[in-house]
């Protein structure tokens, strides 16, 4: 009969987490977003879209808007799972209230 073996390595505990934001974080608003692939990782920048201002009442037509990159974030594609669940419910929730209304 073969004997098993002993587990040496570390056991995985679970602890709280306590969020903090500090006060310098500064929010955005977000009008964009990109999502990119990379091996292991998802890569999402997320952009502020600022058209130019117009102040004449002529004026030539849009031929692009700038959006600059306001933050970017790399989450491992193994977490990637559980914040599309976050996000999902946080959009059901939202929904049910827009109903109730």
């Amino acid at each position: 009969m073969a004997k098993k073996k002993a587990n040496t390595g570390p056991k995985e505990i679970e602890v709280p987490i306590k969020w903090y934001v500090p006060d310098t974080i500064i929010t955005r608003f977000a009008s964009n977003m990109v999502i990119q692939t990379l091996e292991h990782e998802f890569k999402l920048s997320f952009f502020e879209a600022n058209p130019e201002i117009r102040t004449g009442p002529i004026a030539p037509p849009l031929t692009e808007v700038r959006a600059d990159c306001i933050a970017s974030v790399i989450v491992n594609i193994a977490k990637m799972p559980g914040f599309i669940a976050a996000l999902q419910k946080q959009m059901d929730l939202y929904n049910a209230k827009q109903q109730i209304k």
